[in-house]
């Protein structure tokens, strides 16, 4: 979609133009919030315009193949270009362990507490806020530089290989104009500098937060927002505490920033979503670090995080399993979900929180000698193709066993464990073989809904008459 951009953008453009390693200039980003006739954009700062230049800048990885928008692309939301569990790196043997975010609506996002207050004002103090699936980094700018120096991401061999990078580049006084004249002085400075800037271009660059989905204009009651049926009765679904629960965690209100509707309140949950391995009948795209048995990713405490790591393998850890609460804005465009990215559509993911625990079977696979009866097909939509009546599941199977107590047992899911064990909500839990809580009707809605938190959405002069999300 062609949009007209004021002179300051677009002289900004035109320098990008010319420098951008990825052959894009963010003439082909999502840039208003409205449209074309939205409000003036403000001019970047000098050391945002050495982000954005930065951001699309190959040379600023080990094998100068790889920029910040390969993986972050603003024609994907500033999320992945493509559906694969994680990305390749820049050295192109190396794969990544945890599934690609998207960089939009991420300037309000406090730093990491493990007493953290939640936005609603009622919920109790838990871990929230930080970057990174695991909240290790405390700003957007030390976010920023983690991928540059990772060998299984841009895979610099040191900050000083990339401080050379931008000395050398064509933006180097830029560089030196918004930061000081001897910022290449010293090396330390100069790469904290590059996570400044940008920093200031995810802050400042209205592409990053457009607020320009259908659901911003159903809020704010203006011409266009009118939600179809199917996508009106996803948000009473979403928002409802007996049933799906998701507003529980993905939440709508303001937030300390005062900014609202950003679907997350910044905590950490342990959903136990299954491995990503060779278990999975036909998966295109196992983690490789996966193929070691003892290896396990448990978000809060290790492998890249170290103050909250089990004191050994076998004590449990409160904090193990956890990751951050994904903001749902422009889910629908993605292609994979959670820290793994095991699963690949949002009917997947919400059929995953509806039948966890009342049919692992569908998620996790049987013990291996434990398969002798009739394999029984599984739903579409489920990991597993099928399942033995009365197999063994290896339930949480991306989790040691001793640290599976924190699994989240809040509606819609439940573990079935312990009986008649009433959760702290009140709730009882969801029992193995019993009904799931949401009907396929209301998943099929809810999802419609989760289709209106797209950006870049523009009205049409009818109504839709067909479609899944019309009736």
């Amino acid at each position: 979609m062609h949009r007209l951009l004021p002179l300051g953008m677009a002289l900004s453009v035109a320098l990008l133009a010319l420098v951008a390693c990825e052959g894009k200039s963010t003439a082909t980003m999502e840039n208003s919030s409205t449209g074309s006739a939205g409000p003036r954009k403000p001019p970047l700062s000098l050391g945002a315009q050495v982000g954005q230049l930065a951001f699309f800048d190959k040379n600023l990885s080990g094998g100068r193949n790889m920029s910040c928008a390969s993986c972050h692309d603003p024609q994907y939301a500033y999320g992945p270009p493509n559906s694969v569990s994680v990305q390749l790196g820049s050295d192109i043997t190396q794969t990544g362990v945890r599934a690609v975010p998207s960089l939009r609506y991420r300037e309000s996002t406090p730093a990491y507490s493990d007493d953290a207050p939640n936005p609603d004002g009622v919920t109790s103090n838990s871990p929230g806020g930080g970057f990174m699936w695991d909240g290790r980094a405390a700003t957007l700018a030390t976010q920023a530089g983690m991928p540059l120096l990772n060998p299984l991401e841009m895979n610099n061999s040191s900050k000083d290989a990339v401080v050379k990078a931008v000395r050398n580049g064509t933006y180097a006084g830029l560089f030196k104009q918004a930061f000081g004249v001897d910022v290449f002085n010293n090396t330390d400075a100069a790469f904290e500098a590059l996570g400044t800037a940008i920093q200031a271009l995810e802050t400042e660059d209205l592409s990053f937060h457009p607020y320009s989905s259908k659901y911003d204009l159903h809020v704010f009651n203006k011409v266009g927002g009118t939600l179809t049926p199917a996508e009106r009765r996803g948000e009473v679904v979403f928002h409802s505490t007996g049933v799906s629960n998701c507003s529980g965690c993905h939440y709508t209100g303001a937030n300390f920033n005062g900014n609202s509707g950003l679907m997350t309140d910044f905590t950490y949950q342990a959903l136990g979503a299954p491995r990503n391995d060779r278990s999975i009948p036909n998966n295109p795209d196992p983690i490789p670090a996966n193929n070691d048995p003892k290896y396990f990713d448990m978000g809060l405490c290790g492998p890249y995080r170290t103050d909250h790591m089990p004191a050994t393998p076998d004590t449990a850890n409160p904090y193990c399993g956890m990751f951050k609460v994904p903001g749902l804005r422009n889910v629908a465009t993605r292609g994979a979900f959670f820290h793994n990215g095991v699963l690949h559509s949002l009917d997947q993911v919400v059929n995953f929180y509806n039948t966890r625990d009342t049919n692992p079977e569908y998620w996790y696979p049987a013990n291996s000698n434990d398969r002798s009866g009739t394999p029984q097909a599984n739903p579409s939509w489920a990991l597993q193709p099928v399942h033995v009546p009365g197999a063994t599941v290896n339930k949480y199977n991306d989790l040691p066993t001793s640290q599976q107590g924190s699994i989240d047992e809040e509606v819609p899911m439940g573990t079935g464990e312990g009986g008649d064990k009433t959760l702290a909500s009140g709730t009882r839990p969801r029992q193995p073989g019993s009904a799931p809580v949401m009907t396929p009707q209301q998943i099929a809605d809810l999802v419609c809904f989760l289709g209106t938190l797209s950006d870049g959405y523009q009205p049409s002069s009818a109504a839709p008459t067909t479609g899944r999300c019309v009736k």
